[in-house]
């Protein structure tokens, strides 16, 4: 069965989804969880832009975000000792958000992925993409998908 799950989260109430059911799933089976929230890094200047200002923006999203992360993740480990589950969280920084969950299920030797969609439609996928869609075309490991 399933001993180690991944779980992309980025403390949305959809991604509370991905909690809930991962932590259902690794009780009934045994299995353990790693969090993951993928953080970006700061917007490039613009054109014209104060060197000393965007040092400071870029300095302030770099707290702002790590804050964000340690604060989901740190959520994610209260409820799963709660539901008695082995937690590991992780966070990374890049804007390449499939591919650093894909690196992370390797590195982390997980053996599942749980994950939600948004669902958006065709239009929206258009607009946005899809991490889901672009996982399950990648990804040789199982992916637990969640609307």
């Amino acid at each position: 069965m399933y001993h180690h799950l991944l779980v992309p989260i980025d403390g949305s109430e959809l991604s509370e989804r991905a909690a809930d059911a991962s932590l259902e799933l690794a009780r009934k089976v045994g299995a353990r969880i790693t969090g993951f929230v993928v953080e970006p890094h700061p917007p490039l200047p613009s054109m014209g832009a104060n060197p000393a200002a965007y040092a400071r923006d870029a300095d302030d999203h770099l707290a702002r975000t790590e804050a964000h992360a340690h604060e989901v993740l740190g959520q994610f480990a209260a409820r799963a000792a709660a539901a008695g589950v082995p937690f590991d969280g992780h966070f990374r920084r890049t804007d390449g958000v499939d591919d650093a969950i894909l690196e992370a299920a390797a590195e982390y030797d997980c053996d599942m992925i749980v994950m939600v969609t948004h669902g958006r439609g065709v239009f929206g996928e258009l607009l946005f993409g899809s991490h889901t869609k672009n996982l399950l075309a990648r990804t040789r490991l199982p992916l637990l998908v969640l609307h």
